[in-house]
C-alpha cells in the first residue's frame, strides 16, 4: 500500500530527471498557453490541463511521459487524469523550471 501511495504522491527528483530526460520522453507542459508563452523547456509541447480529456490520442503509444506546470499541483492532477484513462507511464516532474534546468 506505501509504494502505491509514495507512486502517486511522489514527483521525480533532479537525478531522476536526469535519466528520464535521457530517454527523449514526450514533454507535456499543462500550464495554460499564456504561461506556456512567458517559458517553457524546449521541446516540450502546451496541453493545458482543462484540454487533457480532448487531447487523450496523444499520449497513447508514447513510452514515457513527462507531465509539469508552474507549481506541481496541475501535473498531480494530469497524471492522476491520464492513469484514470489507462496511461500508465506518467512521470509528474511538478514545476515546468524543474524540466528547463536539463533541457536548456
Amino acid at each position: 500500500m506505501f509504494k502505491f501511495l509514495k507512486s502517486i504522491f511522489t514527483r521525480a527528483t533532479a537525478l531522476d530527471l536526469t535519466e528520464i530526460l535521457s530517454k527523449k520522453p514526450f514533454l507535456v507542459d499543462v500550464r495554460t498557453t499564456v504561461e506556456y508563452a512567458q517559458g517553457h523547456p524546449k521541446g516540450s509541447i502546451n496541453i493545458p490541463l482543462n484540454n487533457l480529456p480532448s487531447c487523450i490520442n496523444k499520449f497513447k503509444g508514447k513510452k514515457d511521459i513527462l507531465v509539469f506546470c508552474r507549481s506541481g499541483n496541475r501535473s498531480s492532477k494530469a497524471k492522476l487524469f491520464l492513469e484514470s484513462q489507462g496511461i500508465n507511464n506518467i512521470i509528474d516532474a511538478g514545476a515546468w523550471k524543474n524540466v528547463g534546468k536539463f533541457t536548456g
